[in-house]
């Protein structure tokens, strides 16, 4: 069966389910058989769902009319079934049902992927099913940073997802949703938040045999953080993040940023972007920490533009 046909047998499948569920409401439906009805319908929506989701196999143009046209539909059917498991009390499939409905939505309607989303979330939670719950805002999370471009909303969800690990003992997975938060937070400007989940999650670690070579870079974001606020404040919390972690002292991490307090201390931009480069030419330093350290570089009397 071609695409066309698929699309021509899911539409069928939709007006025989809406068909089921109108007569399952009926005085005759509900004395025969209108749980089963509904059931059926359920089961319909779903298959409707997916036919409409196969259909998407078109190429050029046609593709482009199904990525826009079908995947809404699809994610219309299984929202229709979900709810309907809702009304059979079947919670688990319901919740089900919306996350293949928030997927379907999730590239042509992002908001209707994210109304879904949380449809299923407020069912797990009901359920006592954080760590899927956590899952789910997590994608929510993603979808405010790819799709909407939404950092904030981005960053409450992550936020969310980490309690819910944290409250399942799942600990290493609540960190990595921490660093998101502490990454978007620094980039928003907010650095007291930054620092201080930069400085929890490098303490959890750093006594962890098998992470505690991470810690180093936590202590060394922190430090940037610090470091952007007030040169006083980096100092200070150098000394102390070496204190705490021995191994910082002897870290690439570390002998930069004391490079970097004395350059900034003479106000030699020339010094500081010497150490930067010294620094790239072994460890390439990606976007997020460019940006701090541009912005630490920019307090420097005379800076350049660039840290090359």
């Amino acid at each position: 069966m071609d695409s066309t046909g698929k699309e021509k047998e899911a539409i069928q499948l939709m007006a025989e389910a809406d068909k089921k569920v109108r007569s399952s409401g009926s005085f005759l439906g509900g004395m025969f058989g209108g749980n089963q009805k509904v059931e059926e319908a359920c089961e319909m929506y779903a298959r409707a769902a997916n036919m409409f989701k196969m259909a998407k196999n078109w190429s050029g143009m046609c593709f482009l009319v199904v990525f826009v046209c079908l995947y809404p539909a699809a994610g219309n059917a299984f929202c229709q079934a979900a709810r309907l498991h809702m009304q059979l009390q079947n919670k688990h499939d319901s919740a089900t049902s919306f996350i293949d409905a928030g997927n379907a939505f999730k590239k042509a309607d992002p908001q209707e992927a994210i109304k879904c989303l949380n449809a299923a979330i407020d069912i797990y939670t009901d359920m006592g099913r954080f760590t899927i719950a956590a899952k789910h805002h997590i994608t929510i999370a993603e979808v405010y940073e790819s799709e909407l471009v939404d950092i904030e909303k981005a960053i409450a969800h992550y936020e969310q997802a980490a309690d819910y690990y944290k409250g399942e003992e799942s600990n290493s997975s609540a960190n990595k949703c921490l660093l998101k938060v502490a990454s978007y937070s620094a980039q928003l400007e907010q650095y007291p938040k930054a620092i201080e989940i930069y400085e929890q999650v490098g303490t959890n670690t750093m006594d962890n045999p098998l992470l505690k070579y991470s810690a180093k870079e936590y202590f060394f974001k922190a430090s940037l953080c610090h470091f952007i606020v007030d040169e006083l404040n980096a100092k200070l919390a150098v000394g102390k993040y070496e204190e705490m972690f021995p191994a910082f002292s002897d870290s690439r991490e570390c002998k930069l940023l004391k490079k970097l307090l004395e350059a900034h201390e003479e106000q030699n931009a020339e010094a500081f972007t010497e150490a930067v480069k010294e620094f790239d030419s072994i460890s390439r330093l990606d976007q997020w920490l460019t940006t701090m350290l541009l912005r630490i570089k920019k307090t420097i009397q005379g800076d350049e533009d660039d840290l090359k």
